[in-house]
């Protein structure tokens, strides 16, 4: 299958008056940079924290704002040319006053307009104060929004805001953004995991001999991250049990971390009754020590045979105990032949799906931000997947099991 698409993405990022406009910029660089087509909208009061020169720069395109809204210098209604153009909308920061609007279908300015004249799936990043994001009235508007299936919520974060409160209502992440954006941009808007509980394991585990030594793997989580984003942006509620990692569990996933394999089973066997879909990405140890120590083994008592023990087989135990209703995915690390291996694991373990992705590839499998596979089915279905991101492979996998 081939992941290019020689039709640029088309996006508008609509930008709230408050502090964290200025993370937007990075938001529109980025995504520039990933071939996305983007127009800008400024409000008044975002043109009191960043420019029209300065949006315009980094998307290579003309900064609208209210100011061009009211001149008579378009050959039609610049709301109605920009709703019909975009592909997805952003709004971030979203603020209060905005959300109000939005709730009772307002529109005075041009983003507000625009909201109106569009059809396509619209992205909202809240930022405010703590006390304005928890007031009775904002949360109000802000449910009321959320009944719209247009609109796509996330999260505000924990932290430390502009005010030098330290709470809830701080702005997602550019990073993260740029996910949902991505992912919205891939669906189209659907969420046909609404409803589902998906648990998904990430990472590499570790078999500690010492305090400092372990037997591991070079697994950085990344691919069960992506399934993670991918999951939660179709509407699943989703559970990720991830080994040690650099990255951060996104918002709206609840994480569990672990370290070894049996940590690693007892937290899938924890979630796993109650979930729809499993899928195994972590690439889980074979063996471990024999034997641990609690004090660091100096060098010159460490064995020359270190005597080890199999640790639990999770996806082995996951394939005897799920139910009719339930989905249990596998992936297969592999180098050479990737596919004869993937269906014996598939047929052996009794799984449903398997990815098959192959290591000795250059830009593939572990710790690369990319990935190429081919999905296998019970039924002998199968799907070729071209080098893409992890994120479109995650895409990709999800389309494929439904």
């Amino acid at each position: 299958m081939s992941t290019s698409n020689s039709a640029r993405k088309k996006v508008i990022v609509a930008v709230g008056g408050g502090i964290a406009a200025y993370k937007i910029c990075q938001l529109i660089s980025t995504l520039f940079q990933s071939q996305v087509e983007l127009k800008v909208i400024l409000t008044n009061s975002a043109q009191k924290f960043i420019t029209p020169l300065t949006v315009s720069t980094l998307s290579r395109h003309q900064a609208y704002t209210d100011d061009d809204f009211w001149q008579p210098i378009y050959s039609r209604p610049l709301h109605i040319e920009l709703g019909e153009w975009a592909d997805i909308m952003v709004i971030a920061p979203l603020t209060a006053n905005t959300i109000a609007k939005l709730a009772y279908g307002i529109a005075d300015n041009l983003l507000t307009n625009t909201v109106l004249a569009s059809t396509c799936p619209i992205l909202l990043a809240p930022a405010m104060n703590t006390d304005m994001w928890e007031q009775i009235t904002v949360q109000r508007n802000w449910q009321q929004i959320l009944t719209n299936p247009r609109f796509y919520a996330m999260q505000t974060a924990q932290g430390l805001l502009a005010c030098d409160r330290t709470g809830a209502g701080r702005m997602a992440e550019p990073e993260e953004i740029e996910v949902w954006v991505k992912s919205l941009l891939h669906t189209q808007g659907k969420r046909d995991l609404r409803g589902k509980q998906v648990l998904i394991s990430a990472g590499g585990t570790r078999e500690y001999l010492d305090p400092v030594r372990f037997i591991g793997n070079p697994a950085t989580g990344k691919m069960g991250l992506a399934l993670a984003q991918a999951a939660l942006h179709r509407g699943a509620e989703v559970t990720l049990v991830h080994c040690p990692s650099s990255w951060s569990v996104p918002l709206g996933v609840k994480g569990i971390p672990v370290i070894s394999a049996a940590q690693m089973q007892e937290a899938m066997l924890e979630y796993f009754s109650s979930a729809n879909i499993i899928i195994m990405s972590a690439a889980v140890a074979d063996v471990k020590p024999g034997d641990y120590s609690a004090e660091k083994i100096p060098k010159s008592s460490l064995p020359e045979n270190l005597p080890l023990t199999p640790v639990p087989d999770i996806i082995a135990h996951l394939g005897k105990i799920k139910q009719p209703h339930q989905l249990l995915i596998g992936f297969a690390a592999q180098t050479g032949d990737i596919v004869t291996p993937a269906q014996e694991k598939l047929q052996r373990k009794n799984l449903d799906v398997i990815v098959a992705n192959p290591i000795d590839k250059s830009d593939s499998g572990f710790g690369s931000d990319n990935n190429q596979a081919v999905f296998l089915k019970t039924g002998g279905e199968r799907l070729d997947i071209s080098s893409c991101s992890k994120l479109q492979l995650a895409h990709y996998l999800f389309d494929f099991i439904f």
